[in-house]
């Protein structure tokens, strides 16, 4: 049966040369090898044309050789990968007095990462720093410019002015700026702008948990709670690029309906252990709590299960995805913990016996998790084809 995740196809005539070299690198990597004919079975590319490409994706350094495969008959196909090294792409994460900056290269490694502390987060201030640490980036790693795909800003949502009343943004001089072709004209690069939890769903795409996945749902622990949506190996970001503020929609809790982040993301977890007496600052503080089995703690945890329950079958039945990952800035013991205790409905469309992912896993966690994700939808822009009509 086809279905609507089904390969995107190159083709002989009619498209752009850009398209189709993007189709071969997206074989590329997910293969891992591949040979040109491989490729051209998977794309409808004819071999000569994946020659060609493949070609001039070895001058451009986006492919080199990795060895041959004997298939028996004539000489050994010539099997071809990803350069790790043939690009990189930055990616900042913008929050109140803080740049969080990340360089990847190609196969999403990290090259280099920094924290930035600022004493405003005005948009001249933090540009003139962005350019300033791109500079020293280029500058301390040796990278050839020319070889610095992109940059990728994360600022957190939402976006515009929406009828979230109480979900001012933690960035109000920023909600009225053309945040892409400001910092484009200024970087003098190509610059994508995302949320957290989006930029984050793409770092698991590109180097984590959902490398093999072309569906899912991410559930982004920042300071509330996001929803990263990938759907057919791209962000769905709606009309405003505000789609997945899940945090905002109301579930059952203990004592009957909540709003989702007032229960369930790292400030309910500091206000509720605020109410304890017990005041925290950052991730290793609530981990050593988690570790030494601290009651206050538990009583979050054990509070956030039903909510946390409902808001994942709540996602399985909506969208379908091949999986929901939980992630971000929380530790990765509590992730496991919330995991561990997640009831996962059978009235779901995601209980079927032929999974081959389970429903619920854990991506990457930390403080870095939206700055590589700014870095990897830049990546992911080299590697995934546009479908016609996006």
């Amino acid at each position: 049966m086809t279905t609507p995740s089904d390969t995107v196809r190159g083709a002989n005539a009619g498209r752009s040369r850009s398209h189709n070299r993007r189709v071969v690198l997206g074989q590329v990597r997910d293969a891992g090898r591949i040979g040109r004919a491989e490729i051209a079975r998977a794309t409808g590319l004819s071999t000569q044309a994946v020659s060609n490409i493949i070609a001039e994706l070895q001058k451009d350094g986006l492919l080199v050789e990795r060895g041959r495969r004997s298939s028996g008959r004539g000489l050994p196909a010539v099997l071809y990968a990803i350069n790790p090294g043939g690009g990189y792409a930055m990616g900042v994460e913008i929050r109140p007095g803080t740049l969080f900056l990340s360089v990847l290269d190609l196969s999403g490694a990290e090259v280099l990462a920094r924290r930035e502390t600022l004493d405003t987060s005005d948009p001249e201030t933090v540009t003139a720093r962005i350019a300033s640490l791109r500079d020293e980036a280029l500058s301390t790693t040796l990278l050839p410019g020319k070889r610095l795909k992109g940059v990728g800003i994360v600022l957190p949502g939402p976006f515009g002015t929406t009828g979230l009343s109480d979900a001012t943004s933690e960035l109000p001089e920023w909600q009225q700026l053309d945040v892409g072709p400001w910092f484009s004209e200024r970087l003098d690069l190509p610059v994508l702008v995302e949320n957290d939890a989006n930029a984050a769903a793409m770092a698991e795409r590109v180097s984590g948990s959902a490398r093999d996945l072309d569906n899912f749902a991410y559930l982004y622990f920042g300071a509330g709670l996001g929803l990263g949506l990938v759907q057919n190996g791209q962000i769905n970001r709606g009309a405003h690029g505000n789609a997945g503020e899940i945090g905002h929609t109301f579930v059952p809790g203990p004592d009957g309906a909540v709003m989702l982040e007032h229960v369930v993301s790292r400030v309910a977890a500091q206000r509720h252990l605020r109410a304890a007496g017990i005041e925290i600052d950052t991730s290793a503080q609530l981990e050593a709590l988690h570790v030494a089995g601290h009651p206050a703690l538990q009583e979050w945890l054990d509070a956030a299960v039903v909510p946390l329950s409902h808001a994942v079958t709540m996602i399985e039945n909506m969208l379908d995805p091949q999986t929901v990952i939980l992630g971000g800035a929380m530790p990765a013991p509590i992730l496991d913990h919330l995991i561990a205790h997640v009831v996962l409905s059978d009235r779901s469309v995601a209980n079927r016996a032929d999974r081959v992912v389970p429903r619920l896993i854990r991506g990457a966690s930390g403080r870095m998790t939206a700055a590589h994700g700014a870095a990897a939808l830049v990546i992911n822009q080299s590697f995934t084809p546009r479908i016609a009509g996006h």
